[in-house]
């Protein structure tokens, strides 16, 4: 939660936000994958942490968004998950558009996202996933700058006739300035999503 914190005292100093951290289901779904009762249970957990008037929950798991997001049929507008500003401009920056991802799960809810986001602009995409096989071990390890440098050296070496990539993870933002060789822009989701949480958020 360091990525999101400093990110919250630079972008909204005056807000207090509170982190609600559940990994046994982002264990689930690296298991079993997503089944109809790991969304409910993601639904109910975004319900329950928004009961207070006016709240808006930010998922910044992107294997579990899609589930998040499923609150707003109970109240609309309550949950929002935190790459999917990141897949609207994706798609706006081109029709190739690479996703990355450090974790295999994170990959299928991403590529759904962004065609989703690609359906409501208008325009054709072709996404390619690029598995960052072996970096996840760093983070698990603790060695984030490891972390970020692997899934760097990934993008260098296998990013080809990209329009666009897109960091699937909100923790493989650090790779991004890595990434001097690429003439892809890369995207990552923590910045681009929190600016458009403070804006909802505000604007009630």
């Amino acid at each position: 939660m360091a990525l999101f914190d400093a990110l919250l005292q630079e972008m909204a100093p005056d807000l207090v936000a509170r982190h609600l951290v559940e990994e046994e289901l982002l264990a689930e779904a690296r298991r079993t994958g997503i089944t109809g009762a790991l969304a409910l249970r993601v639904r109910d957990l975004v319900l329950g942490a928004a009961r207070e008037p006016g709240a808006l929950v930010v998922c910044t798991c992107s294997t579990l968004g899609g589930c998040a997001e499923r609150a707003n049929e109970d109240r609309p507008g309550v949950a929002l998950r935190i790459d999917r500003p990141m897949a609207e401009r994706a798609v706006r920056l081109g029709h190739r558009i690479t996703i990355a991802a450090a974790l295999g799960s994170t990959l299928e809810p991403t590529r759904l996202l962004v065609e989703e986001a690609a359906r409501a602009a208008g325009r054709e995409v072709r996404t390619r996933p690029l598995l960052c096989e072996g970096a996840f071990s760093h983070f698990e390890r603790g060695d984030l700058d490891g972390y970020h440098r692997a899934i760097a050296r990934v993008l260098e070496r296998d990013v080809r006739d990209a329009d666009v990539v897109i960091l699937a993870q909100a923790s493989m933002a650090g790779a991004a300035p890595l990434c001097m060789k690429l003439f892809a822009p890369v995207l990552s989701s923590p910045r681009l999503g929190l600016a458009v949480a403070l804006a909802r958020y505000r604007s009630r």
